[in-house]
């Protein structure tokens, strides 16, 4: 009897060690899909604000193909 016991608490910890590797896994997979979200959120602030900054998309496009020229 001892033995299917223990055979039953070893397969119980050996999906809890699953379980925890799969929990661990998920939580880094939404850091770094929040990480994203934000990175592109801010992208996408910082070339609106150089838009409106230059005068318009056009302006934007002249005065980056100036800056790497010169």
């Amino acid at each position: 009897m001892t033995i299917v016991h223990s055979t039953e608490k070893t397969m119980d910890q050996a999906q809890s060690k699953v379980d925890v590797s799969t929990e661990i896994s998920k939580v880094g997979v939404y850091a770094i899909a929040v990480s994203a979200g934000v990175i592109g959120c801010w992208a996408t602030i910082c070339l609106i604000a150089g838009t409106i900054t230059s005068g318009g998309p056009f302006e934007l496009l002249s005065n980056l193909f100036k800056a790497i020229t010169n």
